[in-house]
């Protein structure tokens, strides 16, 4: 059987191309991601024994896509009033080209392969239509052996329910001419339209563990956006240092501080160029409206007192490309054993007990965090609660591959004290697991501001 795959595609123009994903991404983003799916279906057609039909538009750009899918493949323009008509007139030109099937597939559905385009051949040995469904309602495939144009006729694309609808057309039509309408399909796919495609397609490469092995997991995973949100009360001795931590990254992801009712001139000395908002105190609060107020894929939550490392956006997102949720180990620049010890057994805490802290800096995905229930709004215990909740649900925690150095204001210099503050932390935690009120628990807790 001579085979033929049809690339139905538009050249990946900044401004013409994946616009139902603007502004979530830029005209210029949308273009590259819309790149990478090229790419990667260009090398799952050159793994079938057919040959590639790439049809596109505009005309005058049609030599760009030369660069994608190679010299081996025949390069056409798409003819036609709308959709329907153009794929039509595409099917029929391969055909009538001495070719015995071929097989239609659209470009926004990445995560096609090889085996599902083999298997739409083979579901054409004794089938007149076959059509890969997308999850949406439509189809990102249709292939046949002959032009059948009923197929294409009377149909509205970008609406829910275009399959159906082209199914049922189409055997209508052939019952009243007395024709056989015999229809296979091979496997759903989700095709790739608007943000919430992505966040989909991002956590399916994530719980696939592949994503490095194509070019549409590598860029969504060094792409994904990270808001940075700082909930900030009385800090005014602390504000200008992690404003200085900030600053370096602040034209790469998005910084927001929330304040939680400041009298010190906190929010006074906050820099213009950071978005500041206003709220009662609470630290959960504080830090979940800042997540509603976020456009992050990557939510990452940030104490004042805390001192980043060199690439923190990089090691995020290192860490996010095979988890849903993480943090940083912790640091503390002093030198005291005890101070040792603590940082030690945080960090093993976060491997052994899949437990971590809010000044380890918490990042997590964005749905995930909704998913979970953002952060009770108790006096304290927020983040210790939020990373229970999390081990409930069965998330598995990543960590940075560096630390985070946070202050160590909240324990004496001596070491007596200072041992002292650290039982009374552990007491303070097994009080919570017990069932102790966590007003009674805050009224126990030092706070240092």
């Amino acid at each position: 059987m001579k085979r033929a795959v049809i690339v139905f595609t538009r050249v990946p123009l900044a401004g013409a191309t994946k616009t139902r994903l603007m502004p979530y991404l830029s005209a210029k983003k949308c273009a590259a991601l819309h790149t990478c799916f090229l790419i990667d279906i260009a090398s799952q057609c050159y793994k079938t024994e057919a040959d590639i039909f790439v049809y596109g538009t505009p005309k005058e750009k049609l030599h760009e896509l030369k660069v994608l899918f190679g010299e081996r493949a025949f390069y056409r323009e798409q003819q036609g009033n709308d959709l329907g008509e153009r794929m039509y007139h595409a099917i029929k030109e391969v055909l009538e080209a001495g070719y015995d099937a071929c097989v239609l597939i659209g470009t926004d559905i990445p995560e096609i392969k090889s085996t599902d385009l083999e298997a739409a051949f083979q579901t054409l040995m004794n089938r007149e239509v076959v059509f890969g469904p997308t999850q949406d309602g439509g189809y990102y495939l249709v292939g046949m052996k002959r032009p059948i144009k009923e197929v294409f006729e009377k149909q509205i694309y970008g609406r829910g329910n275009v399959l159906e609808r082209t199914v049922a057309y189409y055997q209508k039509t052939s019952e009243k001419k007395g024709q056989q309408c015999r229809t296979g399909y091979v496997r759903v796919l989700g095709d790739v339209d608007v943000r919430e495609d992505v966040e989909a397609l991002r956590n399916r490469i994530r719980l696939k563990g592949d994503w490095n092995k194509s070019e549409t997991g590598k860029y969504l995973m060094r792409n994904q956006k990270i808001s940075i949100i700082v909930p900030v009360y009385n800090e005014v001795t602390t504000i200008g240092h992690i404003q200085r931590e900030l600053l370096p990254i602040k034209n790469r992801c998005e910084i927001i501080f929330v304040d939680g009712g400041s009298t010190d001139g906190t929010v006074e000395r906050i820099r213009p160029e950071f978005r500041v908002l206003h709220t009662s105190k609470g630290r959960a609060k504080q830090m979940n409206l800042g997540a509603k107020e976020s456009n992050g894929d990557i939510l990452f939550f940030l104490h004042s007192d805390s001192e980043l490392p060199k690439y923190p956006l990089e090691e995020v997102r290192a860490v996010m490309a095979k988890y849903s949720a993480g943090c940083f180990g912790i640091a503390f620049h002093s030198r005291h054993f005890f101070m040792w010890t603590c940082r030690i057994i945080s960090n093993h805490r976060i491997k052994d007990r899949k437990v971590m802290f809010g000044d380890q800096g918490i990042f997590i995905d964005r749905n995930l965090f909704f998913e979970a229930g953002m952060y009770p709004e108790i006096p304290i215990m927020e983040d210790y609660q939020f990373s229970l909740t999390l081990k409930e649900m069965g998330i598995k925690l990543g960590m940075a591959k560096h630390r985070i150095y946070t202050s160590d204001r909240r324990f004496p210099r001596k070491t007596i004290p200072m041992l002292k503050e650290m039982w009374k932390m552990n007491r303070l935690r097994k009080m919570y697991r017990d069932g102790v009120s966590t007003e009674k628990i805050s009224k126990l807790y030092r706070d240092v501001r």
